[in-house]
């Protein structure tokens, strides 16, 4: 299946934002366009949008509380709205991956929502059965992407992933990790396998994947996804209390913007995926999506700011 970067129901969304903003006044330069960007993925050329959903702690609910899923299922049904398409998850997020298969089948989207997830059991028998259960879980006979889950048992999971996609049952195979510091034994398989994206660690912070990650993904065609973008909410604690600084509110609305694009402005950089349980945030999110990137000197400038406080 194809996914458009924005659908009519997002089209409709935006433009109502926009048209809304207009009748109160200008507006804000740093949203000012009306779609949210797409990067294409490089070994198709599909467009996918730039800000997507993570799930590893957001979506760790009961299914049978109502209330939980209600609020997760207006989360996924913001990122729709606004044009993101891509929703990351895994079997070890205890329980988000049957969370979000479950709130996605009931929303409908299942032909607008572009699902991840992972495989991370050792082993042949085990692997094989958490593979076949995402399907289950997911209410799907194919996957858009399916990821070797920290690079356990690496070998053997892609050698069995490639037959399932040659069946169809896969779309795309990436590798993830999210440590900073095991993230460079991510490298030799970029180098050796044909892969379609590689997940990392990726921030204002933590810049480490500008070394050497961002730029061999460049090379080898393949595309990203940037988990941790706000340090676990670390970023956030840091600026607790505290405005964006004037010249950059020509590009953010708020500091969760401030960090994504910081990281949009990398051009290596696919999507980004920020987990939250919180529509108002996924909207937020989304909104990092629209507008201009900061240039080399004011990302520059970001860093000695976020490093100043």
């Amino acid at each position: 299946m194809t996914h458009p970067s924005l659908t009519r129901r997002s089209f409709t969304a935006l433009s109502a934002s926009a048209a809304a903003a207009t009748s109160f006044g200008s507006v804000s330069p740093a949203t000012a366009a009306s779609t949210i960007m797409t990067r294409p993925i490089p070994s198709s050329g599909e467009p996918l949008p730039v800000i997507g959903l993570g799930t590893s702690s957001s979506f760790i609910v009961d299914r049978s509380d109502t209330a939980a899923m209600e609020q997760r299922k207006a989360v996924i049904q913001t990122l729709i709205d606004n044009g993101g398409t891509l929703i990351d998850t895994a079997p070890s997020y205890r329980g988000s991956e049957g969370v979000v298969g479950d709130l996605v089948k009931d929303l409908g989207v299942n032909d607008q929502a572009f699902l991840a997830t992972k495989v991370r059991k050792e082993g042949e028998t085990d692997g094989l059965e958490e593979l076949s259960a995402s399907f289950d879980l997911l209410h799907s006979d194919n996957i858009d992407l399916i990821q070797v889950h920290n690079l356990v048992d690496t070998d053997r999971k892609l050698s069995t992933m490639r037959e399932w996609q040659e069946d169809g049952r896969y779309r795309y195979l990436g590798i993830t990790h999210w440590r900073p510091g095991a993230q460079d034994a991510l490298l030799p398989v970029m180098k050796q396998e044909k892969i379609d994206f590689v997940q990392f660690q990726y921030n204002i912070e933590e810049r480490g994947a500008e070394a050497g990650l961002l730029p061999l993904a460049a090379e080898r065609g393949i595309a990203t996804l940037i988990n941790v973008p706000f340090g676990r909410g670390r970023l956030f604690r840091q600026t607790e209390g505290k405005e964006i600084p004037e010249w950059a509110a020509e590009f953010a609305d708020s500091w969760g913007q401030f960090y994504l694009k910081f990281i949009l402005a990398h051009p290596a950089v696919t999507c980004i995926i920020p987990a939250t349980n919180k529509p108002h945030h996924m909207a937020d999110n989304a909104g990092a999506g629209l507008g201009r990137l900061p240039d080399a000197k004011e990302r520059r400038r970001m860093v000695d700011y976020v490093e100043s406080i």
